[in-house]
């Protein structure tokens, strides 16, 4: 198996996609085959990213296999800390609270992304 990866953004916010693929592509080509798809798709997709639109169009034209969230088996938030380590839920219609389903159902449908922003305290605005 092979590995590719591709990114969004710069600075401090960005998007990551991982894909894997069973033969072999050479970083080249596959930097050719990312930028024709991506300047064919640019100004029209559907993917809540052009990161994750241009992974679909790998897998659908040229053998690839987007590792996405909802091709998650299981995950597991690991932590130094004992009681920060658990199973996570996958599937929100999993939960046992219908609240929780709820919250989560808002989550997912959210329209923004996570920012993060540097500030320090007292420090004071650009003009």
């Amino acid at each position: 198996m092979h590995f590719y990866e591709l990114h969004e953004g710069d600075g401090d916010v960005f998007f990551d996609v991982l894909l894997f693929r069973e033969e072999e592509m050479d970083p080249e080509e596959f930097f050719t085959v990312v930028n024709s798809i991506r300047r064919r798709i640019v100004d029209a997709y559907d993917a809540d990213t052009l990161v994750e639109a241009i992974a679909a169009e790998l897998e659908q034209d040229y053998g690839f296999v987007f590792v996405s969230d909802d091709r998650l088996t299981a995950a597991v938030n690991v932590s130094k800390v004992e009681e920060d380590n658990f199973l996570a839920e996958l599937d929100p219609s999993q939960l046992d609270d219908e609240d929780e389903a709820e919250d989560e159902a808002d989550i997912d449908s959210a329209d923004y992304r996570t920012i993060l922003a540097d500030f320090e305290p007292g420090e004071q605005p650009p003009n």
